[in-house]
């Protein structure tokens, strides 16, 4: 078969450059070592590459085997193949049956998924501390980790403790915050940067009063009781949440289903969900990395101290890598595809001193996330690029179109006589995966 030849062709590379490189060792010392091994590591990457795509192209045509057994371990092959596989994948192949046309639509499927899975998960960072001395060392291996930055004014001298363990993104700078003696600021930050500033005295732990999730922080803020007299089924226990996400990962359409809400008090006794919906619809915006809603919980019959534990489930739409999609503004009908989305230039005219690009954005396998969750995609960045190298920014927009699949939207550019010789910048997550994680909040004191 193919694999073992590529197998033994690389083997056979392999003890090549092993020898060449044990023989540059006696010669030259570790530093041309390092240039073989290097140089060794590239070849059989490329080598790779080459014969992923060749492996591709066979199963490709094996999807229209004679042999049923065949077009069916074909197709398995190239989902077993990952992500990697999408760039040899072709379009279209003239002459294939319908069958084969299935085949192919769904392995694509499948390894967009797996890709933007991939890209969501890895963006539930680890961030390691443990070679960190300082508040300065311990903000910069953040930022090196989550490629989010922190503004303060506080003293990059103060001791932190090194943390052994790779932590989450939330985990390590509550530890951190904790230990320097400082809270966050949402409002005063943005998408990828968190506001530092001074901490309440009296705010307890931020470790001790969260629990993590995923790319969630989940912190009960505040618990009100309510007893009503004359009509019991008002009354009700209420608490409050504040929930944050990693930046610049901002989920679309965050909701917890009611149903999947469950206590333990500390007389023994269950806390129930009061019968007030089917989820509870959480808020997001990319530029404040927070939200705040309540739980609402039947009114405990006895005289609990405590919820012991509160667990739940955080349903979401987590979106994948951003992509630059580049499109000459002369352009217009011209379609581009990337992933999963797909951006037209579907008009370019005069209004009035001004130009309107109208873009049409369609997503495959769009699920909620153009629907009432839709607000993502007006936050995206979109801007010209003039043929002298300036930007010139949008300077309004308005939606023309709305489907569950797509949005046109026209925006407003100052051009002047450049339009038909600039490019129109957009850019976006180009797919979204559905994400479901598990929380339990514990020892929530109680009125």
């Amino acid at each position: 078969m193919m694999r073992n030849v590529t197998t033994k062709r690389l083997n056979g590379r392999l003890r090549t450059i092993r020898g060449l490189v044990v023989a540059a060792s006696l010669l030259a010392g570790p530093s041309v070592v390092s240039s073989a091994v290097i140089a060794y590591g590239q070849e059989v990457a490329g080598q790779q590459a080459v014969d992923l795509k060749s492996d591709v192209l066979q199963w490709v045509d094996e999807l229209d085997a004679d042999s049923l057994s065949k077009r069916k371990a074909a197709e398995r092959a190239l989902i077993d193949a990952g992500p990697a596989a999408l760039e040899f994948l072709p379009k279209s192949k003239p002459g294939i049956s319908i069958e084969a046309v299935e085949r192919l639509s769904r392995v694509r499927k499948t390894l967009m998924q797996q890709r933007t899975e991939s890209e969501t998960e890895s963006d539930a960072i680890r961030v390691m501390l443990d070679d960190v001395s300082t508040l300065g060392d311990a903000l910069e291996a953040i930022s090196r980790d989550s490629g989010v930055e922190f503004d303060h004014d506080a003293d990059v001298s103060l001791a932190i403790d090194p943390v052994a363990t790779p932590l989450s993104f939330w985990h390590a700078v509550d530890l951190v915050l904790d230990q320097a003696n400082l809270d966050i600021n949402f409002y005063a930050g943005d998408e990828s940067t968190l506001k530092l500033v001074s901490r309440d005295p009296e705010r307890p732990s931020r470790v001790d009063s969260a629990a993590y999730a995923g790319v969630y922080r989940i912190e009960p803020t505040a618990v009100t009781s309510r007893r009503s007299l004359n009509n019991p089924t008002l009354s009700g226990l209420n608490i409050s949440i504040e929930i944050a996400w990693q930046p610049r990962v901002t989920p679309i359409g965050l909701t917890l289903p009611i149903a999947q809400l469950s206590g333990e008090l500390d007389d023994g006794e269950k806390l129930k969900p009061q019968e007030s919906g089917e989820t509870i619809d959480v808020a997001t915006n990319s530029d404040i990395a927070f939200s705040e809603f309540f739980l609402p919980m039947q009114l405990p019959a006895g005289q609990p101290g405590k919820i012991e534990s509160l667990s739940g489930l955080i349903r979401a739409l987590l979106p994948g890598k951003k992509q630059t999609f580049e499109m000459p503004l002369s352009n217009v009908g011209e379609k581009t595809l990337i992933d999963s989305m797909t951006v037209e230039i579907e008009s370019l005219r005069p209004n009035g001193p001004l130009h309107e690009v109208r873009v049409g954005i369609e997503l495959k396998d769009a699920d909620r996330s153009l629907e009432s969750h839709r607000h993502w995609i007006f936050e995206n960045e979109v801007h010209v690029l003039r043929k002298d190298g300036s930007r010139a920014d949008h300077l309004g927009y308005e939606v023309y179109r709305q489907t569950a699949a797509g949005v046109g939207i026209g925006y407003l550019f100052d051009l002047g006589d450049t339009a038909g010789e600039s490019k129109l910048i957009y850019r976006s997550p180009t797919a979204v995966v559905p994400s479901e994680v598990s929380f339990v909040i514990q020892d929530i004191l109680l009125p």
